[in-house]
């Protein structure tokens, strides 16, 4: 048996090794059980950063295309596949590698392997090299994150039925796609395809595309998308799925659809994530799970055993690589005994779509459902300057505001590099700024994070670009 670990982190993705990496500089002797080869956990390996590499490269094409329009034209673009392939690998790599270097520089003992919970004070560790080895601690961090949801009851074992990691290995490139979800990673998914020359359809069963977010921002991005697109199809199901040797045969069902039964070279599914608790071993601790399978915590990451913490998509909420990163440093505040909880105003969420769509804090939607008092100020991009020579006025910036207070609850962006501006938003909200304290912030000019600080103008019928009579 082992000395006793001060805290041991289970999952190395960006909850779990912000978390040990920030234990670490706060003087805690730290151990962290992943099974690759260097921290990065989905998000790295298997996500957010290698189809951002992938939708930097979708954007390009998409902009030599549009250049036509500028009097710019270019060749067709050749694809080399194995070399695209390789650049998303490259990034990975330096990624997950640099984690590494960063882990050994903070000395913490990194186990490769797989950590399952034999009691409240001890882990059981199978080790990649196939060696096994149980250690005790005094405190553990559970952030073993999430895996692709699957359709109940229309699985199918197939290569041409992917999820999104098959769709990031990107062994091809098929000439018909389907992409079952209109979430963030199936919209996505389908831009880099479409982008790479499949004729991609989405279906999605609800009403909307990117269910959650405002519909003024999405009817937005919905036009690009519509434009990109080979079809989108709302308020359908796929209710069957079968491989004919040659291509996948999905049957739909909704009223909005005419051709029931169509043809697909592959289909990926993208409905969502489920969290990773199986083969934990919680069974044999005190921790608890929600209805949902989640794991129950309390504001400080504390599960129902004291000694054990969990972060991440693991408890649920947003399901985003920042806010695991935040919870983490959460969790590690309190093991320490200070007084600290999780209690974010504004996570921001982010579609690296084209155009990107982003928001924090309160959304219109959520502010109507609560029965808020707010006025939404929206600046539309077809009258910023900075769009207009970008060619790009297909954008919207909006703060939703306390009616009374004039506090910004609130900020939705749909635009080019909207990415980027939703920080101000997140920033104006957690110092709960107000309309006036944003309007009179000089922003640069000529540039789209101008469009902000005239959202805040409109507010008060004082927008240079945008005539609205002023408030009563």
């Amino acid at each position: 048996m082992s000395d006793k670990r001060q805290l041991v982190v289970i999952g190395g993705g960006p909850g779990g090794y912000a978390a040990a990496f920030f234990a670490a500089d706060k003087g805690m002797n730290v151990t962290l059980v992943n099974d690759e080869n260097n921290p990065g956990g989905v998000c790295l390996y298997r996500g957010c950063i290698p189809s951002k590499a992938l939708l930097h490269v979708a954007k390009l094409l998409h902009e030599a295309e549009e250049a036509k329009n500028w009097g710019i034209e270019f060749s067709k673009p050749k694809i080399d596949l194995d070399k695209l392939r390789d650049f998303k690998n490259k990034v990975v790599n330096q990624m997950t590698g640099g984690l590494g270097q960063l882990t050994k520089a903070r000395k913490i003992e990194y186990i490769q392997g797989r950590a399952a919970f034999v009691n409240s004070s001890r882990l059981h560790i199978k080790k990649v090299d196939g060696t096994e080895e149980d250690i005790e601690f005094e405190n553990a961090i559970v952030a073993t994150g999430s895996v692709p949801t699957k359709i109940p009851g229309l699985s199918i074992d197939s290569p041409r039925v992917i999820d999104s990691t098959g769709a990031l290995e990107l062994n091809d490139v098929p000439k018909k796609l389907l992409v079952v979800g209109g979430g963030y990673i199936g919209l996505e998914m389908g831009t880099v395809y479409s982008a790479l020359g499949s004729k991609v359809s989405v279906v999605e069963m609800t009403p909307s595309l990117l269910p959650g977010a405002d519909k003024d921002l999405v009817n937005v991005l919905k036009k690009s998308i519509d434009a990109k697109m080979e079809a989108v199809y709302l308020n359908t199901k796929v209710v069957k799925m079968e491989d004919t040797g040659k291509a996948v045969k999905v049957t739909f069902e909704g009223n909005d659809i005419e051709q029931k039964e169509q043809l697909f070279d592959k289909v990926l599914v993208s409905i969502g994530r489920s969290p990773v608790t199986q083969g934990l071993g919680l069974e044999n601790t005190k921790v608890k799970l929600t209805q949902r399978g989640f794991i129950q915590i309390d504001k400080k990451c504390q599960t129902d055993d004291p000694k054990i913490f969990a972060i991440g998509d693991i408890v649920g909420g947003a399901m985003l690589a920042h806010k695991a990163s935040a919870e983490g440093k959460v969790a590690v505040e309190a093991i320490l005994g200070h007084k600290v909880a999780f209690e974010p105003n504004a996570i921001p969420a982010v579609v690296f779509t084209d155009p990107e769509l982003a928001w924090a804090g309160i959304t219109e939607t959520e502010a109507k459902e609560k029965g808020l008092k707010v006025e939404v100020a929206r600046f539309p991009w077809a009258a910023s300057g900075r769009a207009t020579t970008l060619d790009r006025p297909d954008g919207l910036t909006k703060l939703i505001i306390d009616s009374e207070t004039e506090r910004i609850l609130g900020m939705g962006i749909v635009g080019y590099g909207a990415g980027e501006m939703i920080a101000e938003g997140v920033l104006a909200v957690e110092m709960a700024a107000l309309a006036k304290d944003v309007a009179l912030s000089i922003h640069p000019h000529p540039t789209l994070s101008e469009t902000v600080m005239e959202s805040a103008e409109v507010f008060f019928g004082e927008s240079t670009h945008l005539y609205r009579p002023k408030r009563k």
